[in-house]
Protein backbone atom coordinates (compact mmCIF):
# COMPACT_ATOMS: atom_id res chain seq x y z
CA UNK A 1 0.00 0.00 0.00
CA UNK A 2 1.37 3.44 -0.95
CA UNK A 3 1.05 6.16 1.67
CA UNK A 4 -1.33 8.85 0.39
CA UNK A 5 0.60 12.09 0.01
CA UNK A 6 -0.85 15.57 -0.11
CA UNK A 7 -1.12 16.75 -3.72
CA UNK A 8 -2.26 20.00 -5.37
CA UNK A 9 -5.79 19.87 -6.75
CA UNK A 10 -4.66 21.98 -9.75
CA UNK A 11 -2.13 24.55 -10.85
CA UNK A 12 -3.32 28.06 -10.03
CA UNK A 13 -2.63 30.96 -12.42
CA UNK A 14 -2.11 34.53 -11.26
CA UNK A 15 -4.46 36.23 -13.72
CA UNK A 16 -3.45 39.74 -12.59
CA UNK A 17 0.09 39.35 -13.96
CA UNK A 18 -0.60 36.88 -16.77
CA UNK A 19 0.36 37.84 -20.36
CA UNK A 20 1.29 35.98 -23.54
CA UNK A 21 4.93 36.19 -22.38
CA UNK A 22 4.76 36.02 -18.58
CA UNK A 23 3.00 33.65 -16.25
CA UNK A 24 2.99 33.07 -12.49
CA UNK A 25 1.88 29.60 -11.49
CA UNK A 26 1.17 28.30 -7.98
CA UNK A 27 1.23 24.64 -6.91
CA UNK A 28 -0.17 23.93 -3.43
CA UNK A 29 -0.35 22.16 -1.07
CA UNK A 30 2.83 20.10 -1.36
CA UNK A 31 4.49 17.79 1.11
CA UNK A 32 7.48 19.26 2.91
CA UNK A 33 10.53 19.40 0.62
CA UNK A 34 8.58 18.92 -2.60
CA UNK A 35 8.41 22.63 -3.37
CA UNK A 36 12.15 22.79 -3.95
CA UNK A 37 12.19 19.39 -5.65
CA UNK A 38 9.50 20.30 -8.20
CA UNK A 39 10.76 23.85 -8.61
CA UNK A 40 14.28 22.69 -9.48
CA UNK A 41 13.19 20.04 -11.95
CA UNK A 42 10.69 22.37 -13.68
CA UNK A 43 13.28 25.13 -13.94
CA UNK A 44 15.82 22.71 -15.43
CA UNK A 45 13.34 21.32 -17.97
CA UNK A 46 12.12 24.78 -18.99
CA UNK A 47 15.61 26.17 -19.58
CA UNK A 48 17.31 23.14 -21.11
CA UNK A 49 14.69 20.93 -22.74
CA UNK A 50 12.18 23.06 -24.65
CA UNK A 51 12.75 23.31 -28.42
CA UNK A 52 13.30 26.67 -30.04
CA UNK A 53 14.78 28.47 -33.04
CA UNK A 54 17.96 30.54 -33.21
CA UNK A 55 20.60 31.82 -35.62
CA UNK A 56 23.34 29.19 -35.80
CA UNK A 57 25.78 30.89 -38.14
CA UNK A 58 26.41 33.51 -40.80
CA UNK A 59 28.54 34.26 -43.83
CA UNK A 60 29.41 37.83 -44.79
CA UNK A 61 30.68 38.59 -48.27
CA UNK A 62 34.40 39.42 -48.09
CA UNK A 63 34.81 38.24 -44.49
CA UNK A 64 36.77 35.09 -43.72
CA UNK A 65 36.95 35.02 -39.92
CA UNK A 66 34.92 36.26 -36.96
CA UNK A 67 37.36 38.98 -35.83
CA UNK A 68 37.18 41.04 -39.01
CA UNK A 69 35.93 44.53 -39.69
CA UNK A 70 33.69 45.33 -42.66
CA UNK A 71 34.30 48.29 -44.94
CA UNK A 72 31.42 50.75 -44.71
CA UNK A 73 29.79 49.07 -41.71
CA UNK A 74 29.98 50.75 -38.31
CA UNK A 75 29.97 47.54 -36.28
CA UNK A 76 32.70 44.91 -36.53
CA UNK A 77 31.90 41.21 -36.93
CA UNK A 78 32.00 40.36 -33.17
CA UNK A 79 29.43 43.11 -32.51
CA UNK A 80 27.17 41.86 -35.31
CA UNK A 81 27.41 38.30 -33.95
CA UNK A 82 26.43 39.46 -30.44
CA UNK A 83 23.41 41.28 -31.85
CA UNK A 84 22.31 38.30 -33.97
CA UNK A 85 22.32 36.06 -30.88
CA UNK A 86 19.49 38.19 -29.50
CA UNK A 87 17.14 37.66 -32.47
CA UNK A 88 14.09 35.60 -31.46
CA UNK A 89 11.90 33.56 -33.81
CA UNK A 90 8.56 31.84 -34.10
CA UNK A 91 9.22 28.94 -36.44
CA UNK A 92 7.81 25.81 -38.02
CA UNK A 93 11.02 24.77 -39.80
CA UNK A 94 12.18 21.24 -39.05
CA UNK A 95 15.71 21.65 -40.35
CA UNK A 96 18.28 24.38 -40.92
CA UNK A 97 17.09 27.29 -43.06
CA UNK A 98 19.10 29.98 -44.83
CA UNK A 99 18.19 33.49 -45.84
CA UNK A 100 20.30 36.00 -47.78
CA UNK A 101 20.31 39.78 -47.43
CA UNK A 102 21.83 42.60 -49.49
CA UNK A 103 21.81 46.00 -47.76
CA UNK A 104 22.88 49.08 -49.73
CA UNK A 105 23.58 52.67 -48.81
CA UNK A 106 22.77 54.53 -45.62
CA UNK A 107 20.69 51.99 -43.70
CA UNK A 108 20.15 50.55 -40.26
CA UNK A 109 20.12 46.75 -40.38
CA UNK A 110 17.49 45.49 -37.93
CA UNK A 111 16.15 42.03 -37.12
CA UNK A 112 13.05 42.86 -39.15
CA UNK A 113 15.17 42.73 -42.31
CA UNK A 114 15.67 38.99 -41.73
CA UNK A 115 12.89 37.44 -43.79
CA UNK A 116 12.43 33.72 -44.42
CA UNK A 117 12.64 32.88 -48.11
CA UNK A 118 9.92 30.22 -47.84
CA UNK A 119 8.06 31.39 -44.73
CA UNK A 120 9.85 28.95 -42.41
CA UNK A 121 10.14 31.46 -39.56
CA UNK A 122 8.98 34.83 -38.26
CA UNK A 123 11.19 37.31 -36.39
CA UNK A 124 9.57 38.44 -33.13
CA UNK A 125 11.82 41.35 -32.08
CA UNK A 126 11.89 43.14 -35.42
CA UNK A 127 13.24 46.45 -34.02
CA UNK A 128 16.46 44.88 -32.65
CA UNK A 129 19.51 46.72 -34.02
CA UNK A 130 22.04 44.52 -35.83
CA UNK A 131 24.35 46.91 -37.71
CA UNK A 132 24.59 50.27 -39.48
CA UNK A 133 25.57 50.38 -43.17
CA UNK A 134 27.16 53.67 -44.28
CA UNK A 135 26.35 55.55 -47.45
CA UNK A 136 27.93 54.00 -50.53
CA UNK A 137 28.60 50.66 -48.77
CA UNK A 138 27.02 47.25 -49.34
CA UNK A 139 26.54 44.47 -46.84
CA UNK A 140 25.87 40.99 -48.23
CA UNK A 141 25.11 38.42 -45.58
CA UNK A 142 23.82 34.85 -45.43
CA UNK A 143 22.10 33.93 -42.16
CA UNK A 144 21.58 30.31 -41.10
CA UNK A 145 18.66 29.51 -38.78
CA UNK A 146 18.14 26.19 -37.02
CA UNK A 147 16.07 24.32 -34.44
CA UNK A 148 17.36 22.85 -31.22
CA UNK A 149 17.05 22.67 -27.44
CA UNK A 150 18.67 24.75 -24.74
CA UNK A 151 22.08 26.17 -25.65
CA UNK A 152 24.64 24.99 -28.20
CA UNK A 153 28.16 26.50 -28.21
CA UNK A 154 29.72 27.52 -31.52
CA UNK A 155 32.35 24.77 -31.24
CA UNK A 156 29.55 22.18 -31.56
CA UNK A 157 27.63 24.17 -34.14
CA UNK A 158 29.64 23.65 -37.32
CA UNK A 159 27.69 21.36 -39.69
CA UNK A 160 29.46 19.69 -42.59
CA UNK A 161 29.27 21.26 -46.02
CA UNK A 162 29.25 24.89 -44.90
CA UNK A 163 30.87 27.40 -47.31
CA UNK A 164 34.29 28.97 -46.75
CA UNK A 165 33.88 31.96 -44.45
CA UNK A 166 30.99 30.41 -42.50
CA UNK A 167 31.03 31.74 -38.92
CA UNK A 168 29.36 29.52 -36.34
CA UNK A 169 27.84 31.30 -33.35
CA UNK A 170 26.56 30.22 -29.95
CA UNK A 171 22.92 29.27 -30.48
CA UNK A 172 20.45 30.09 -27.72
CA UNK A 173 17.52 27.90 -28.72
CA UNK A 174 15.53 27.99 -25.49
CA UNK A 175 12.34 30.08 -25.80
CA UNK A 176 12.50 30.80 -22.05
CA UNK A 177 13.97 34.18 -21.14
CA UNK A 178 13.74 33.76 -17.40
CA UNK A 179 12.36 31.28 -14.86
CA UNK A 180 12.48 31.35 -11.09
CA UNK A 181 10.60 29.80 -8.21
CA UNK A 182 10.00 30.48 -4.54
CA UNK A 183 8.71 28.20 -1.83
CA UNK A 184 6.45 29.34 1.04
CA UNK A 185 4.65 27.59 3.88
CA UNK A 186 0.91 27.00 3.52
CA UNK A 187 -1.84 25.61 5.75
CA UNK A 188 -4.05 22.55 5.29
CA UNK A 189 -6.48 22.20 8.17
CA UNK A 190 -4.46 22.51 11.39
CA UNK A 191 -1.14 21.70 9.75
CA UNK A 192 1.06 24.59 8.66
CA UNK A 193 4.12 22.68 7.45
CA UNK A 194 2.90 22.11 3.89
CA UNK A 195 4.51 24.05 1.05
CA UNK A 196 3.44 26.32 -1.78
CA UNK A 197 5.67 26.55 -4.87
CA UNK A 198 5.38 29.73 -6.95
CA UNK A 199 6.85 29.47 -10.45
CA UNK A 200 7.49 32.56 -12.60
CA UNK A 201 8.05 31.93 -16.31
CA UNK A 202 8.96 34.52 -18.95
CA UNK A 203 9.16 33.48 -22.61
CA UNK A 204 10.42 35.17 -25.77
CA UNK A 205 6.92 35.14 -27.32
CA UNK A 206 7.41 32.08 -29.50
CA UNK A 207 5.55 29.98 -26.92
CA UNK A 208 3.07 30.97 -24.21
CA UNK A 209 3.94 30.45 -20.53
CA UNK A 210 1.01 28.01 -20.22
CA UNK A 211 2.25 25.85 -23.11
CA UNK A 212 5.83 26.00 -21.84
CA UNK A 213 5.05 24.55 -18.39
CA UNK A 214 2.76 21.95 -19.95
CA UNK A 215 5.51 20.81 -22.33
CA UNK A 216 8.13 20.82 -19.57
CA UNK A 217 5.83 18.71 -17.40
CA UNK A 218 5.35 16.17 -20.20
CA UNK A 219 9.11 15.91 -20.73
CA UNK A 220 9.66 15.29 -17.01
CA UNK A 221 6.84 12.74 -16.92
CA UNK A 222 8.38 10.79 -19.80
CA UNK A 223 11.58 10.44 -17.79
CA UNK A 224 10.11 9.50 -14.39
CA UNK A 225 7.85 6.90 -16.03
CA UNK A 226 10.92 4.67 -16.32
CA UNK A 227 11.15 4.59 -12.53
CA UNK A 228 7.40 4.23 -12.01
CA UNK A 229 7.31 1.18 -14.30
CA UNK A 230 10.34 -0.46 -12.68
CA UNK A 231 9.70 -3.73 -10.82
CA UNK A 232 12.57 -5.08 -8.66
CA UNK A 233 11.18 -8.62 -8.48
CA UNK A 234 9.95 -10.98 -11.16
CA UNK A 235 6.29 -11.90 -11.00
CA UNK A 236 5.30 -15.54 -10.70
CA UNK A 237 3.26 -16.83 -13.65
CA UNK A 238 1.19 -19.99 -14.10
CA UNK A 239 1.94 -22.25 -17.05
CA UNK A 240 -1.14 -20.90 -18.84
CA UNK A 241 0.00 -17.31 -18.24
CA UNK A 242 3.47 -18.14 -19.58
CA UNK A 243 1.89 -19.59 -22.74
CA UNK A 244 -0.35 -16.54 -23.15
CA UNK A 245 2.66 -14.25 -22.68
CA UNK A 246 4.66 -16.22 -25.27
CA UNK A 247 1.77 -16.02 -27.74
CA UNK A 248 1.47 -12.27 -27.22
CA UNK A 249 5.21 -11.87 -27.66
CA UNK A 250 5.18 -13.86 -30.90
CA UNK A 251 2.20 -11.90 -32.21
CA UNK A 252 3.98 -8.63 -31.52
CA UNK A 253 7.14 -9.91 -33.19
CA UNK A 254 5.17 -10.83 -36.30
CA UNK A 255 3.38 -7.50 -36.27
CA UNK A 256 6.66 -5.57 -36.10
CA UNK A 257 8.00 -7.64 -39.00
CA UNK A 258 4.97 -6.78 -41.15
CA UNK A 259 5.95 -5.01 -44.36
CA UNK A 260 4.91 -1.39 -44.85
CA UNK A 261 3.33 -2.43 -48.16
CA UNK A 262 0.66 -4.25 -46.16
CA UNK A 263 -0.60 -1.00 -44.64
CA UNK A 264 -3.31 1.02 -46.36
CA UNK A 265 -1.12 4.04 -47.17
CA UNK A 266 -1.20 6.71 -49.83
CA UNK A 267 1.39 6.54 -52.59
CA UNK A 268 3.09 9.67 -51.23
CA UNK A 269 3.50 8.27 -47.72
CA UNK A 270 4.66 4.92 -49.05
CA UNK A 271 7.30 6.53 -51.28
CA UNK A 272 8.57 8.71 -48.41
CA UNK A 273 9.00 5.65 -46.18
CA UNK A 274 10.70 3.68 -48.95
CA UNK A 275 13.22 6.49 -49.55
CA UNK A 276 13.87 6.62 -45.79
CA UNK A 277 14.53 2.82 -45.85
CA UNK A 278 11.62 2.14 -43.50
CA UNK A 279 10.52 -1.32 -44.62
CA UNK A 280 8.53 -2.75 -41.71
CA UNK A 281 6.12 -1.61 -39.00
CA UNK A 282 8.97 -2.18 -36.55
CA UNK A 283 11.17 0.24 -38.48
CA UNK A 284 8.34 2.79 -38.42
CA UNK A 285 7.42 2.71 -34.72
CA UNK A 286 11.11 2.91 -33.79
CA UNK A 287 11.24 6.41 -35.27
CA UNK A 288 10.15 9.55 -33.42
CA UNK A 289 7.74 12.03 -34.96
CA UNK A 290 10.30 14.83 -35.36
CA UNK A 291 12.69 12.36 -37.00
CA UNK A 292 10.08 11.44 -39.62
CA UNK A 293 9.29 15.09 -40.33
CA UNK A 294 12.94 15.64 -41.24
CA UNK A 295 12.68 13.26 -44.19
CA UNK A 296 12.31 14.79 -47.64
CA UNK A 297 8.68 15.42 -48.75
CA UNK A 298 7.37 14.02 -45.46
CA UNK A 299 4.80 16.43 -43.97
CA UNK A 300 2.17 16.59 -41.26
CA UNK A 301 -0.47 15.06 -43.52
CA UNK A 302 1.64 11.93 -43.99
CA UNK A 303 2.36 11.85 -40.24
CA UNK A 304 -1.35 11.98 -39.42
CA UNK A 305 -2.05 9.18 -41.89
CA UNK A 306 0.61 6.97 -40.29
CA UNK A 307 -0.66 7.72 -36.78
CA UNK A 308 -4.14 6.56 -37.79
CA UNK A 309 -2.71 3.33 -39.19
CA UNK A 310 -0.64 2.63 -36.05
CA UNK A 311 -3.59 3.34 -33.75
CA UNK A 312 -5.41 0.41 -35.36
CA UNK A 313 -2.74 -1.86 -33.82
CA UNK A 314 -2.47 0.12 -30.54
CA UNK A 315 1.01 1.26 -31.56
CA UNK A 316 2.75 4.65 -31.49
CA UNK A 317 5.97 6.32 -32.57
CA UNK A 318 9.14 6.18 -30.46
CA UNK A 319 8.67 2.59 -29.22
CA UNK A 320 11.58 0.45 -27.98
CA UNK A 321 11.20 -2.88 -29.80
CA UNK A 322 14.67 -4.34 -29.24
CA UNK A 323 13.35 -7.16 -27.01
CA UNK A 324 11.31 -8.53 -29.92
CA UNK A 325 14.50 -9.57 -31.76
CA UNK A 326 13.58 -8.19 -35.11
CA UNK A 327 14.85 -10.93 -37.37
CA UNK A 328 13.20 -12.71 -40.28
Amino acid sequence: MIYQMQMPAKIEVDEATHTDRFGRFVAQPLERGYGVTLGNVMRRALLASLPGTAITGLKIDGVFHEFSTINGVREDVPEIVLNLKKVRFRSNCKRNCKTSLVLNGQKEFTAGDIIAQEGEFEVLNKDLHIATVNEGATLKIDIFVGRGRGYLPSEENRPDGMPIGFIAIDAIFTPIRNVKFTVENTRVGQRTDYEKMILDVETDGSITPDDSISLAGKIINEHVTFFADFSPTEEEFTEEEFKQQDDEFENMRKLFNTKIEDLDLSVRSHNCLRLAEIDTIGDLVSRKEDELLNYKNFGKKSLTELKEQLEKFDLKFGMDITKYQMKG
